[in-house]
């Protein structure tokens, strides 16, 4: 008599134990063929064109940006007046410049390894929501020297 509470416990916990699944193992990865192309193992070098390693900056042009493009922090300055802003990353800087019209931002790269950063590109944008506007009506609205 006493087997069988035995017996029915072990039943009830068979029951209860299952199997472990297998996992199915992932498959293998492609192998290349003639037209994969594998990348170096190191850089062969700065691009043409390059500052320091990194690639030239692009330079803004069109009317009504000489005085700004290609000019240094002291003459934006003398320009617009100190800059709300002076922000410095890296070989990169960008001064921006605020009134009730507009918001202008200058980014200032060096156009060579250790030369000084002068304007490469200006972007302008409403003060009240940050709205592109004109750059030139801006650049007008900020500079001092009319």
């Amino acid at each position: 008599m006493r087997l069988i509470p035995i017996l029915l416990t072990a039943t009830l916990l068979s029951a209860c134990v299952s199997t472990p699944q297998r996992q199915q193992a992932p498959p293998p990865p492609p192998r290349p063929d003639a037209t994969t192309q594998v990348p170096p193992t190191r850089p062969s070098g700065p691009p043409p064109g390059s500052v320091g390693g990194m690639p030239a900056p692009q330079i803004m042009e069109g009317p009504g940006l000489g005085g700004i493009i290609r000019e240094e922090a002291g003459t934006l300055q003398r320009r617009f007046g100190q800059p709300r802003l002076d922000v410095v990353e890296g070989d990169m800087r960008k001064l921006q410049f605020a009134g009730e019209a507009c918001v202008l931002d200058v980014f200032l790269y060096p156009l060579a390894q250790g030369a000084v950063p002068v304007a490469t590109w200006v972007e302008a944008r409403r003060a009240s929501d940050g709205a592109a506007v004109d750059r030139l009506a801006c650049i007008q609205a900020l500079s001092r020297s009319q």
